[in-house]
């Protein structure tokens, strides 16, 4: 059986690495951060829409985070227009079976992408065929591409227009971190796009 200790000590280790790691994000994509709101604001804005993509564990959080701007976050306000290319599974088996797996997101975005839309992926090696396939389609089509990357960034850095990179080498506290950056895109984009309606945290999604 495991010694209870361990867990305490694991906890502890993994809450500094990621305290440091969310420090050193604090200094580094502030300025990313910001530049994705306003890309974002302004695709909403226009009738455009933002698309989020990724694998296993970036695929869920993609999904998460297009469920805070289709529903809400912390405000009660007017849907905001957010599709994840993740949870339909008919869609990624019939294209994984019928053309390629590494066809998945670049053929929706095709089809569901228009100019002026954001193409938002996360990649926690910025190394998968698959979402360089859709980032690479993304810009064709005349979309802003913004990437939630880890480690160096792999080849999707450089496609993405913007890019929130964590430089950390452990999946798990990129993943942590991709999720705070990502409450922190939604919470903001919903503020700013409904600045005239009370917060209401009482009616927050529980999760």
């Amino acid at each position: 059986m495991t010694n209870p200790e361990d867990a305490i000590t694991e906890l502890t280790a993994a809450g500094k690495a990621l305290t440091q790691l969310l420090e050193q994000l604090s200094a580094d994509c502030g300025p990313s951060l910001q530049s994705a709101i306003e890309k974002c604001c302004q695709a909403l804005r226009g009738g455009n829409k933002i698309l989020f993509f990724g694998n296993g564990g970036s695929a869920t959080q993609a999904q998460h985070l297009a469920a805070e701007l289709i529903n809400r976050f912390q405000l009660n306000r007017k849907p905001l227009a957010a599709v994840a290319l993740t949870p339909d599974a008919a869609v990624i088996t019939s294209i994984g079976n019928d053309f390629a797996f590494n066809e998945i997101f670049s053929r929706q975005i095709t089809g569901l992408g228009r100019p002026g839309d954001i193409a938002i992926a996360l990649s926690t090696s910025g190394t998968s065929e698959n979402i360089i396939a859709g980032l690479l389609k993304a810009r064709a089509i005349g979309m802003t591409t913004i990437g939630f990357l880890g480690r160096d960034g792999g080849d999707c850095l450089e496609l993405c227009d913007i890019a929130l990179l964590v430089p950390a080498a452990e999946t798990a506290r990129i993943q942590e971190a991709h999720l705070l950056l990502g409450h922190l895109l939604c919470g903001l984009i919903e503020r700013e796009l409904a600045t005239n309606q009370p917060r209401n945290d009482n009616q927050e999604g529980q999760n």
